[in-house]
């Protein structure tokens, strides 16, 4: 049974990421922020940490197409982002301790080069209008803060589901 709450997790998530997205942007003071979920790269980086990188960036590619597909107007971004995204936590995973905290900080981190890419992305193709430091204020910040608590909230969860899946599959190899 477990075997199939990993990737009814990620479609669930992909699913949730739209409905949290109608609370954006929000008007505080006169200014407007917009808050970005993050949901899916967040699982799959902890996939990525925690199962492998292999079916982390499988995972990715579909998300991804799939994220192209309805949300965005270019095919290939986030299919190519995400992939990307879950390439680099794998690689830099190696190098430290696979931490919950490192972990958590390390898929924050990722979150703002997703960030940071899409941004690029859309300027060279003029999509958005707005200047980095709008960027910075208006978009950057509160996703982040929106996806700190995302990530405070599910990371450890992540972690265990993730670990139980790895658990049962070692046993069913043996």
């Amino acid at each position: 049974m477990i075997r199939f709450i990993i990737p009814l997790i990620a479609v669930m998530l992909f699913f949730l990421e739209p409905a949290f997205s109608l609370f954006s942007p929000i008007e505080i003071g006169g200014e407007r922020y917009t808050l970005v979920p993050r949901f899916v790269i967040v699982y799959l980086i902890f996939m990525a940490i925690y199962i492998n990188r292999r079916q982390a960036i499988i995972y990715g590619i579909v998300l991804g197409l799939l994220y192209d597909m309805f949300h965005i107007d270019i095919i290939g971004l986030y299919a190519f982002l995400y992939p990307s995204i879950c390439f680099i936590a794998a690689l830099i995973i190696r190098q430290i301790h696979r931490h919950i905290g490192t972990a958590m900080m390390l898929a924050l981190f990722l979150i703002v080069v997703l960030e940071i890419l899409s941004y690029f992305f859309a300027s060279l193709l003029s999509l958005t209008s707005i200047g980095f430091n709008e960027f910075i204020t208006g978009r950057l910040a509160p996703t982040m803060i929106a996806n700190s608590i995302f990530v405070g909230m599910f990371g450890w969860f992540f972690k265990n589901l993730i670990y139980k899946r790895v658990l049962q599959g070692q046993g069913e190899s043996l």
